[in-house]
């Protein structure tokens, strides 16, 4: 996105409460990756408007996106999210420890392409945010785990500006670049969704469930 309309849409965002600020502080500090600000405030607004009462989330880092749905959920529902890193699984744990909501935080160590095999149910929104290369393979194991109706949003999908142009890619991520470029033309083509790219953040695609699998 241009910078000038990035900085102005940022600078419209109300501030945070002092939780949300501390944990915006420590990622920018300790320099872990979390939604961008405007990310965060459409995950909220999104998961309202949906009527959410469960996600399932692929990257948790500290806890930042899952504490956005619980706010999205006003403080019920429930989030299952998935963390390969013990040290951030810890972290976010702490945090969400922290809020006085009623939401079911229900956080797994491991990794997704393991994990996700072991969760049942169905969720209203499934939230993509891992591992860049490995999308289509989340995709796979997680789009049976999605209600009718229900949506997933997955992050970075332009990746910098890598995913539009080649002017763009640096050499050592292409193999990235290609495993996103097919993961979008996927999921734009699949028959069974109707898909959106939104060019803000680093690029969000939001894909809307049509219908079960006839097989």
């Amino acid at each position: 996105m241009n910078p000038v309309i990035e900085d102005y849409i940022r600078s419209l965002i109300v501030d945070k409460d002092e939780y949300l600020k501390e944990l915006l502080a420590y990622a920018d500090e300790y320099h872990v990756p979390i939604v961008h600000p405007e990310v965060a405030e459409f995950l909220e607004v999104f998961t309202l408007s949906h009527g959410a009462e469960s996600v399932l989330e692929i990257g948790t880092a500290i806890g930042f996106s899952a504490s956005i749905f619980s706010q999205g959920m006003k403080g019920k529902g429930k989030v299952v999210s998935i963390e390969l890193k013990e040290e951030m699984h810890k972290i976010a744990q702490a945090n969400v420890a922290r809020l006085d909501v009623e939401t079911e935080f229900d956080f797994r160590l491991g990794d997704a392409k393991d994990v996700l095999d072991e969760i049942d149910g169905k969720f209203d929104i499934v939230f993509i945010d891992a591992a860049k290369g490995h999308y289509k393979l989340f995709f796979e194991k997680c789009f049976d785990k999605l209600k009718v109706g229900g949506v997933i949003i997955s992050d970075n999908v332009l990746y910098k500006g890598m995913i539009a142009h080649d002017d763009y890619v640096v050499r050592r991520k292409i193999t990235i670049v290609k495993r996103m470029r097919n993961y979008l033309d996927f999921i734009s083509d699949h028959p069974q969704l109707k898909t959106a790219i939104m060019p803000f953040g680093d690029g969000l695609a939001i894909s809307y469930k049509l219908e079960e699998s006839n097989e």
